[in-house]
């Protein structure tokens, strides 16, 4: 183990210093045990993560700090944020020489936590540790999850709760809203500093901040691609929670949609929909608008408006090829934007459960009925007719083996997914104590394309006894 904090010691002036926090009774409830060992981290004793984690007590070579940050939260501007119930602990430098951040949430109060209380509860706390390793299961950026606290700690939010820790990690959390701060604040001789930091610890291949704004849009449009691809939406895509690295960063109220929803919204406080996830592209560029806008003094303009202006080509193109291998074709063809078009707004008109559809489909044969499983998605099949044919179709004009598409598609198309309901259902446990279910989902959202028979009951249709969708930012 070899704990530093180039952050804090080359940007002393981007954070302050905290002493994190105690938790009552608290008990370790998760270790990812794979992602520590791969950290050079897993000779660290769970009697020393507990202490870290829940009793305030840092390991060896930790020094605390709040990072300052400030935003756009739902398009207005919010002058001073900063992590407000988190604390950037140290870097672990790993094996191969890597630096990694560990970044602890629920760790009590900061300079930043305004009327809050730093904490962070059970159930917030199992949702980002699921949502975390979900997504990377799947191949998208994010954050990782490496250990979980809870407490007997009452945190009040909409009712009592108990508080929790999550321990998280990535090579940087750096985010669009400390450039905004910077830039907005008075102090924008500070950012040439910034970019220079961050050209030499995670972009030392680029030479500039042009490049490194370039770079930056590209990221998050490939992000913000896999996340339509999947039916994943973020809930508070704020400019203090987008990541300059391209991660999916700050989960709260974050949802994958079930039906088919075009207009989803999983943030109850969202009531316009901005966050929806059809806006999620739009946002992304809006939010590098910003990142340009608070860059400007500092980074050539013209080369910013030149990377902006690819932002939609790199997304449509990574979209076009991830929902491509999902339907499992490999050639472009004029007529694919209509085909997917008709299915998306099929999907929609019958609320089709959009995981399992996709997944499917992969048993569509050149010939004969269609697949019974299938069919039993679709409320009225007799509506689908014209769109399988067309599909089965195009399919032959692939003319590959449909056992070989097979194979492709489902090692895109997941069978396992990080619905709310699911993710209810092991925080209720939880919270009486039981830790299995949460131990169960865990397990299958590692290896989400795989058929695991084990977890059949995982990966069902949305269950008709769960209502609530829309969650609040506290989750």
């Amino acid at each position: 183990m070899k704990l530093i904090n180039t952050f804090a010691t080359e940007l002393p002036w981007a954070c302050e210093p905290v002493t994190p926090q105690p938790l009552a009774n608290s008990r370790l409830l998760h270790l990812n045990r794979p992602l520590l060992a791969e950290l050079g981290l897993a000779g660290v004793t769970d009697a020393d993560w507990l202490a870290c984690c829940g009793q305030a007590k840092p390991l060896p070579g930790m020094a605390p700090v709040a990072q300052v940050y400030a935003g756009h939260q739902f398009g207005g501007y919010s002058a001073r944020l900063g992590d407000g119930r988190a604390l950037l602990l140290g870097q672990q430098q790993t094996p191969d020489g890597e630096l990694w951040d560990l970044h602890l949430k629920g760790a009590g109060k900061t300079p930043f936590s305004r009327f809050g209380d730093g904490r962070a509860v059970l159930r917030s706390s199992i949702r980002e540790y699921l949502a975390s390793e979900a997504l990377h299961a799947l191949g998208i950026p994010t954050t990782r999850a490496l250990v979980l606290v809870g407490s007997d700690e009452p945190v009040y939010r909409e009712t009592v709760e108990t508080g929790a820790t999550v321990l998280r990690t990535a090579p940087c959390h750096i985010r669009f809203g400390q450039f905004e701060y910077f830039a907005w604040s008075g102090q924008g001789e500070k950012i040439p500093a910034l970019i220079d930091y961050l050209l030499r610890h995670h972009f030392p291949e680029l030479e500039n901040g042009a490049e490194l704004f370039a770079e930056v849009v590209r990221r998050t449009a490939r992000l913000i691609a896999k996340w339509q691809a999947v039916g994943f939406t973020h809930g508070v895509m704020n400019t203090d929670n987008m990541s300059i690295l391209g991660l999916t960063l700050d989960y709260g109220p974050y949802g994958f949609i079930d039906g088919y929803e075009p207009d989803f919204v999983c943030n109850h406080t969202d009531s316009g929909g901005r966050y929806a996830l059809s806006q999620q592209p739009a946002v992304g560029y809006w939010n590098l608008q910003k990142l340009a806008q608070a860059l400007a003094d500092h980074v050539d303009g013209e080369a910013m408006a030149a990377a902006l202006g690819q932002y939609e080509h790199h997304l449509m193109l990574h979209y076009s090829e991830l929902m491509r291998g999902k339907l499992g074709l490999t050639q472009w063809e004029e007529e694919d934007p209509a085909l997917f078009r008709q299915m998306f707004q099929q999907l929609a008109a019958d609320g089709v459960d959009y995981h399992l559809f996709l997944r499917r489909l992969a048993l569509v044969e050149p010939n004969g009925p269609w697949p019974a499983s299938l069919l039993a998605l679709l409320p009225d099949a007799a509506l689908w007719q014209g769109w399988l044919t067309s599909y089965r179709e195009r399919l032959a004009r692939e003319g590959e083996e449909s056992g070989s598409r097979r194979a492709r598609m489902n090692q895109l198309n997941p069978k396992y997914v990080l619905r709310n309901a699911l993710a209810q259902q092991v925080i209720e446990a939880a919270e009486r104590g039981d830790m299995t279910p949460f131990e169960r989902l865990y397990a299958a959202l590692q290896h989400p394309y795989a058929e695991q028979s084990e977890f059949e009951d995982l990966a069902t249709p949305h269950p008709s006894w769960y209502q609530g969708e829309a969650l609040s930012c506290s989750s």
